[in-house]
């Protein structure tokens, strides 16, 4: 598929950037032409370079809010705003929200870096992951937007742009997305390689980063600690023929934590240590992050072998100093639009209102309903008045290791339902079954709401223990639960037997989900009238779920990946090729819950679909229009679904492609015409012959809907290709 211009500008707008280029270029040089080799060799080393003598950037781990700690610094950490793990995020198909979290994102960064408070320095952020959850045995698929490059990538974009900011030439913060590429197992990570052909790269794998550079604006990455087809990701050529000279993306290329030792030691990519560090720097990576060692030392012996040269060197931090100065470091702050975020007298920023607001509302567009048998929900507070919340995520939001920080306040979903469910409501509350107390419980109930999940981070003393206050000692000891470095080996929720004898005592049970992926809760789809599902790790949590509960907001959040019914639906975890039946896109079998899937309180129905192709085919747009009314009796939002089908492709085209969505909000009774703009070039698939993106002649069929398996309208559309129209007489 094809992309927009790495810079989506008008003539005078392009005219006036490409000036900020050309300035930012001759300081670099003018940078480089005064440094001494040391000082170069020293601006190779990990963000605290302090003989570079150059402003440090500082990083920070910042998937869904900026965590407010310093690898390798302070355990201390500080409280920020959390939006919930990226799943939930993604669980939204709101991007603008989301944009408006990374906004928030990128503040609180700055403003630590610049407060007299604070001694630390968070410039360059580790955020987005635009990895692709294609196994929901992945053990960091919480961390990911979704299965569909599309949606990933769409997000991804919109996170970016709300970290750096709208300025031309100075960014709020630095976006740097990881891990490029394909990295989706942990158990074996460090050596492992992802092994998939040049079509799936360009069509799949490489799609979210692609978005997240071109449309989003970021210019950095992080390479993965995977191979790709045998070469490992930190030294790989593509980091330079295709992210530098084909995408222009000229920022930080880092390497992952103890990514270089592994070339070593699990890849056995080079012989020694000097050879790891010379192959990184030659392709083009210019951070590095050893584990336990210092890289000067390496990157001066190498040097004094001959092995690298100053140019090779001059090359490579290039684009550390181009954000360097992105980020306003080497400019007088006057000139610089961010330089009084963090004035003595300004307010913490996730201590405002606003923010507080924000959080809240990711969690509620986050929500998903997964199965609302009979209007269950949302719950009558008239009625209700005995609520048993039972089960050990009821009192808890659970954080943990490096992407999750300190919570500045936690609303858990047991604060949540005590504080909507009403003042003469009687909310019990039981952590687990001993000695039968939330059978009990559920027997005296209206409601039986009960609260289970994976537990985040588990067992990650030992990995994560020396970077965050946070890490649990607590052993990963449930084979359905995952995190970095531990893929999952089932897809079973262990606490589903505490949901059966709940069921049991009192058949009103509501099942909240609270995961970072997919479970198989076949039983409980089968039984159980309510099913929602929501995220980790948000301070807003609690307020967000009991307002769906007691329907103060109407839940029209989408899962982002294909939830399997077991095991035996997914291929092996180490095939890569999705084309033998990984994702919504090539999946055959039929799912517990669908791409795309998610229930609301009200309904809605679609109408009068109508697709046009004005002008030539190959370089044209399709216009899809329909009307989408709200036939219910409550107000709600609605996320429409754009779908393609190669019906007359000559090439293997996925069953189903996600092309465009939007979320909208209607009133009862109201109806919005909804239009999508999709560029043909949009729909090529990438050639093996000419290594490009080709537009071919095809029978297109454009489905609108609900989810992937819920497509209401549909309708055809014609591409003719350039060289059909040649042969035409």
């Amino acid at each position: 598929m094809a992309f927009v211009a790495f810079l989506q500008l008008g003539h005078a707008k392009q005219a006036t950037q490409q000036a900020i280029e050309a300035k930012i270029n001759s300081q670099v040089d003018a940078q480089l032409a005064q440094m001494p080799l040391a000082q170069k060799i020293a601006y190779l080393r990990d963000f605290m370079y302090k003989d570079a003598k150059l402003p440090t950037i500082g990083f920070a781990e910042a998937l869904h809010g900026v965590v407010g700690t310093v690898l390798y610094g302070p355990a201390k950490q500080i409280a920020t705003t959390s939006f919930g793990q990226v799943i939930g995020m993604g669980e939204t198909w709101d991007p603008e929200l989301i944009q408006r979290a990374g906004r928030v994102t990128g503040y609180e960064a700055r403003y630590i870096t610049q407060s007299k408070k604070y001694n630390r320095t968070m410039l360059a952020l580790w955020a987005p992951n635009a990895d692709l959850a294609r196994d929901p045995r992945w053990g960091r698929t919480e961390e990911s937007y979704g299965e569909d490059p599309f949606l990933a990538g769409t997000m991804s974009a919109a996170y970016v742009r709300g970290i750096q900011g709208d300025n031309p030439r100075y960014w709020l913060a630095a976006s740097l997305v990881k891990h490029f590429l394909a990295n989706s197992n942990e158990t074996a990570r460090g050596g492992s390689s992802s092994n998939f052909g040049e079509r799936l790269f360009y069509e799949y794998y490489s799609v979210p980063f692609r978005m997240a550079f071109a449309d989003g604006g970021s210019r950095s990455f992080m390479a993965s600690y995977n191979a790709w087809n045998g070469v490992p990701m930190t030294v790989n050529p593509i980091l330079k023929t295709v992210v530098r000279d084909q995408w222009h993306v000229d920022g930080i290329v880092s390497t992952d934590a103890g990514a270089i030792e592994n070339l070593v030691s699990l890849h056995k990519y080079a012989a020694t240590m000097e050879d790891a560090y010379v192959a990184c720097v030659k392709a083009g990576v210019n951070q590095l992050l050893p584990v336990k060692m210092d890289p000067t030392d390496y990157i001066a012996m190498a040097v004094k072998d001959g092995k690298l040269t100053e140019a090779d060197l001059d090359a490579a931090i290039r684009g550390k100093i181009r954000t360097t100065i992105r980020l306003g470091l080497l400019d007088p702050p006057a000139s610089v639009p961010y330089s009084q975020i963090g004035r003595e007298g300004e307010p913490e920023p996730w201590t405002l209102p606003a923010q507080k607001e924000l959080a809240r509302r990711v969690v509620e567009e986050s929500v998903v309903l997964l199965k609302n048998e009979d209007a269950f929900l949302p719950l009558n507070k008239n009625k209700v008045k005995n609520i048993a919340v039972i089960g050990p995520d009821a009192d808890k939001v659970q954080t943990g290791g490096l992407y999750d920080g300190v919570l500045s306040y936690a609303v858990t979903p047991l604060d949540g339902i005590r504080q909507h469910a009403g003042s003469d409501a009687h909310v019990t509350f039981s952590p687990d079954n001993s000695n039968g107390v939330a059978v009990e419980a559920a027997k005296k109930a209206d409601v039986a709401i009960v609260v289970v999940g994976n537990k985040p981070f588990c067992g990650d003393k030992e990995m994560f223990g020396q970077f965050s206050e946070n890490a649990s000692s607590k052993p990963c000891s449930d084979p359905g639960w995952g995190r970095e470095g531990r893929d999952r080996e089932s897809l079973d929720l262990t606490e589903e037997s505490l949901v059966k004898s709940v069921y049991a005592a009192n058949p009103h049970t509501v099942l909240v989900l609270v995961s970072g992926f997919p479970f198989a809760v076949n039983w409980s789809q089968e039984h159980v009238p309510t099913i929602l599902h929501i995220a980790h790790a948000s301070q807003e949590q609690g307020n967000g779920l009991a307002e769906v509960l007691f329907g103060e907001y109407n839940p029209a959040g989408r899962v982002t990946q294909t939830w399997p019914t077991s095991l035996s639906q997914l291929p092996p975890m180490m095939d890569y090729d999705i084309t033998h039946g990984r994702t919504y896109m090539y999946f055959t079998g039929k799912p517990l819950y669908a791409f795309g899937h998610g229930l609301s309180y009200t309904t809605f129905s679609y109408s009068n679909l109508k697709t046009v192709l004005p002008g030539t085919s190959t370089d044209g747009t399709i216009l899809v229009t329909l009307e989408v009314k709200n036939s219910g009796q409550l107000a709600g939002d609605e996320v429409v679904q754009i779908y393609v089908s190669h019906k007359s492709s000559q090439v293997l085209r996925p069953i189903l492609e996600l092309k465009a969505f939007r979320r909208i909000s209607l009133a009862a009774g109201a109806t919005r015409t909804v239009q999508f703009n999709i560029p043909v070039q949009s729909l090529a698939y990438w050639d093996e012959t000419s290594h490009a993106f080709r537009v071919e002649t095809d029978n297109l069929q454009i489905g609108a809907g609900s989810a992937s398996d819920d497509i209401r309208l549909r309708s055809t559309v014609t591409v003719v290709s350039a060289s059909s129209r040649e042969g035409v007489k």
